[in-house]
């Protein structure tokens, strides 16, 4: 019987954990896949004009079933496996991608979108879990933020196709994105076949030869006698060990002492991630721009797709320096730059800001003040730029590598489940903001970030650098509100520090 998988698809890391990032663009495709829909003449005729908390509540059906989906991965990750929960996925997305195609009506556009959704919730909660358990750990950084980097790449392809596709005349214009849009989980879907199951959860599972080939091939080249393929495979189990003594895995697990504190930790950070306001600026960066005095929707689409560029190229640094920088400096910076880009922005508007008209609606604008205009739009540039090099890889990354193997799953699914809770609220809400609170809009989220960065700074500890079971011994530190005291040091073992407790593991577990 054959591995079940490719042994040299398997050699390369990079391969096995970027591969199943086209998961993370899904999420990238349907925001932008709906933000260029949104002054497209044939779009707002075929489902009937709608209005601002109509539209918000379209956009928002997506993040409803991403909750769903997420929340869904609590079963599926734990039993069925990561990778065949990852085509799972796939298969969603497919689905609901063809009934958005074939909608004709706001009804069918929702339900294609909520099935979407559950298929984008339950990616990117098992992806970053698989990405962070089959990484080495010096690598592990980097690779779960090249889950952010595909979002950003989902967002520019799909607005390009988008952009090509507002020369056709009619609902071709949108239908032809809205199809193409299933072709990327196909190819994830077929192409996960040739991928490994993770070593952790096959351990977890009683399958510890298949793990422990995997982690050699993963590793050591084929060599189950390499010194980090040994020393990752005795951590794993003695860790696995370890928590089986301390009950069966349930959601009871996540109240217990030591859990809860993370637990806390990775909701927060993907609640902090949504109220910084970035998915705001992606949905409704029409709005946004408009509301600057940017006329025309070609110019529009232009200055769009200006900023879903820049998107793309500043997740770069983020994914090579991950892991050197660390988790800590990238949130609590990253916070306190976006929200001085967002006051900026809010001041302009209200400054130069007035009532007036778009397309037949009311609202604040900058009307003949070019000066001003660019002054907002390049504020938005930068405050995107920000985001994109800190916050952004940082919030996939730290929620997926804090929890114990026995709650993992559940844990990631809860942090991820929050992170499309506020998606969802504020992919609703925005529209109604922006149209009655106007520029007020930028200081509410401007304020979220100031407060996200203390919270980053008193409560979350660095995670850089260290295998997720020597993160165990970073929590064991205490330090809940004072974070910065935990070394970079705590928690480093070798081979013979670890088979030193595994030895301690066993004869407890004997006893």
């Amino acid at each position: 019987m054959g591995k079940g998988y490719n042994a040299r698809i398997a050699s390369n890391p990079y391969i096995v954990g970027t591969f199943a990032c086209i998961g993370g663009g899904l999420f990238g495709l349907d925001i932008s896949s709906m933000s260029a829909a949104l002054n497209n003449p044939a779009y707002t005729n075929t489902f009937n004009n709608p209005t601002a908390n109509a539209q918000g509540a379209i956009v928002a059906s997506m993040p409803a079933g991403s909750l769903i989906g997420a929340l869904s991965v609590t079963y599926l990750g734990d039993k069925l496996g990561r990778k065949k929960t990852i085509i799972f996925a796939a298969l969603f997305w497919v689905i609901g991608s063809i009934l958005q195609c074939a909608s004709v009506n706001r009804g069918m556009l929702v339900v294609g979108r909520i099935i979407s959704g559950i298929s984008v919730g339950i990616a990117s909660t098992v992806v970053p879990v698989y990405q962070s358990e089959i990484a080495a750990p010096e690598i592990r950084g980097r690779l779960v933020a090249f889950q952010q980097w595909s979002i950003t790449w989902g967002i520019l392809l799909q607005y390009f196709v988008q952009f090509g596709c507002s020369y056709i005349n009619g609902t071709a214009s949108f239908r032809i994105p809205w199809g193409l849009q299933m072709i990327p989980a196909i190819v994830l879907g077929f192409g996960m076949l040739a991928f490994p199951e993770s070593p952790r959860w096959l351990v977890d599972h009683h399958r510890e030869a298949e793990a422990l080939e995997i982690l050699a091939d993963l590793h050591g080249k084929g060599n189950q006698q390499d010194d980090l393929v040994v020393l990752e495979f005795e951590e794993i189990k003695s860790q696995v060990y370890f928590e089986r003594t301390e009950g069966a895995k349930s959601w009871s697990d996540l109240l217990k002492p030591g859990v809860s504190r993370r637990v806390v930790l990775g909701s927060s950070l993907q609640m902090w991630s949504q109220l910084t306001g970035m998915n705001v600026m992606m949905y409704y960066v029409v709005y946004v721009f408009e509301g600057a005095g940017l006329t025309g929707r070609r110019a529009n689409l232009i200055a769009d797709s200006v900023q879903y560029v820049l998107n793309v190229a500043f997740t770069v640094p983020a994914i090579i320096y991950i892991d050197k920088w660390g988790r800590r400096p990238m949130l609590i910076y990253g916070c306190l730059i976006m929200g001085f880009w967002l006051y900026l922005v809010g001041g302009l508007q209200a400054r130069f800001g007035q009532w007036g008209t778009v397309d037949g609606a009311s609202t604040w604008v900058v009307l003949n003040n070019p000066a001003a205009t660019k002054a907002i739009i390049v504020c938005s540039y930068f405050f995107v730029s920000s985001f994109a090099i800190t916050m952004g890889p940082a919030s996939w990354t730290y929620p997926a590598e804090i929890f114990p193997m026995r709650v993992r799953a559940k844990a990631v699914s809860l942090s991820t489940a929050t992170n499309w809770l506020f998606n969802f609220a504020l992919a609703w809400a925005a529209p109604p903001m922006l149209a009655h609170i106007q520029w007020k809009t930028y200081f509410v989220f401007g304020t979220f970030n100031f407060a996200a960065c203390i919270h980053f700074f008193f409560c979350f500890p660095e995670t850089a650098q260290r295998s997720l079971e020597e993160i165990e011994d970073v929590f064991a530190q205490g330090h809940e509100y004072s974070a910065w005291a935990v070394s970079r040091s705590v928690g480093k073992k070798d081979l013979a520090d670890v088979l030193a407790h595994k030895v301690d593991t066993k004869e407890s577990v004997d006893a």
